[in-house]
């Protein structure tokens, strides 16, 4: 299974589309693993180089509407690709939300409180954050920077913690049909 947690790469913006995500010009690539090094190239954001910053993270914390624009499925492959399963944002545009659980990733709604305070609290430290699912069924983002933690609930429903358990649809339906 997928581990859903990880170092932490913050981007302070809205409205990052699935172009930022992966360059159009790349979708004739013949495998996923042929992405990898096109991650976020085309990301306007200051402070920002795709060559050194993504290296060795494994979940976004970013602001609204991640993943607008063209729906492809190239865009969740090149997260998937480098590591990265889970995007935590206010909202996500809708297609490219459920192609992250097709996936078996996880696109995880958070109130605009709590991203603003996880940016506050810890954008500028090297923070780690683990996905924490409770036996009564609730889940947490607990981030974590040296001797600080503060942890963020979140909701996830049956049918996409399901797929995120059969690591997406195809395992899903293999296991169910």
């Amino acid at each position: 299974m997928k581990q859903f947690g990880g170092s932490v790469l913050f981007l302070d913006r809205a409205d990052i589309n699935t172009d930022e995500i992966i360059p159009a010009k790349y979708l004739t690539e013949n495998t996923k693993q042929a992405l990898k090094p096109y991650l976020l190239e085309d990301l306007k954001l200051e402070g920002f180089n795709s060559k050194t910053d993504v290296a060795g993270k494994k979940v976004i914390i970013t602001r609204e509407n991640f993943g607008c624009g063209s729906s492809r499925e190239h865009a969740p492959w090149a997260l998937e690709v480098n590591g990265i399963y889970v995007v935590v944002a206010v909202n996500f545009a809708r297609i490219f939300r459920q192609n992250m659980y097709n996936c078996g990733m996880m696109a995880i709604e958070m109130d605009k409180k709590s991203i603003e305070d996880m940016f506050r609290t810890f954008a500028d430290k090297d923070a780690e954050a683990k996905i924490v699912f409770n036996d009564d069924g609730t889940a947490k983002v607990k981030i974590i920077a040296g001797s600080l933690s503060k942890s963020y609930p979140f909701k996830l429903d049956d049918f996409e913690k399901a797929l995120v358990e059969n690591e997406g649809w195809i395992g899903f339906a293999d296991n169910k049909y």
